[in-house]
């Protein structure tokens, strides 16, 4: 049986909490419900997966202040906001700052539903953007400091002759260094080891 997908709600309107959350229940979500940022913030330790759908106006910590929140804990999750109190400007932060939408009270239900379906598309994109990351930095991690100073300079676009004069070593001992490096990072290319140097900058060694 496949496992229901989570909204987090954080509306500080006991009705709203209740009326959502009947509502995306009968939907097939899984919903957890929170009277306030402050209490999602404290709980957000456990937080697995899911669509955070956020009032933004609400006593304490607003929406926007949570999102920011988040964002400086390293904590990404895609996030709805729903609120009867919204204007163009705010919208426009939100939505900079990394919101999937922003909908304003009252709206319609299947407009939420589909603001959630593509937060959960997003989700699922992120998070093997992710994984492919970790896997590169594992890579990254096995190579020697030499070997990283070796890939920096290729994937810079020197040739093998170009690094042995940088460095003061043969030819022959760069071949083997490049070799090594395109075999523990499993680059089956020259272009695919520069995508990888793209995303994990900060494996390889920078050099002028």
């Amino acid at each position: 049986m496949a496992r229901k997908k989570k909204v987090y709600l954080v509306d500080d309107d006991a009705a709203v909490r209740h009326a959502l959350g009947m509502f995306l229940e009968g939907a097939g979500f899984q919903v957890i419900g929170y009277a306030s940022a402050t209490d999602f913030l404290d709980a957000c330790d456990a937080v697995q997966g899911g669509v955070l759908l956020l009032d933004q106006r609400m006593p304490g910590m607003s929406g926007m202040e949570l999102q920011s929140r988040l964002a400086q804990l390293g904590v990404f999750l895609p996030i709805i906001f729903i609120t009867g109190h919204g204007d163009i400007q705010m919208s426009v932060a939100a939505m900079k700052a990394g919101a999937v939408d922003f909908l304003v009270k009252p709206f319609d239900n299947s407009e939420l539903l589909q603001s959630i379906r593509v937060a959960l598309r997003k989700t699922a994109g992120k998070r093997k953007e992710w994984k492919r990351k970790s896997e590169i930095e594992q890579r990254c991690a096995n190579l020697t400091s030499r070997e990283r100073e070796v890939m920096a300079f290729i994937v810079q676009g020197m040739s093998s002759r170009a690094i042995a004069e940088r460095l003061g070593v043969s030819n022959r001992t760069v071949e083997v260094h490049r070799a090594r490096v395109m075999a523990k990072m499993a680059a089956g290319s020259l272009p695919d080891l520069v995508r990888m140097a793209a995303m994990c900058q900060s494996c390889w060694t920078a050099v002028s």
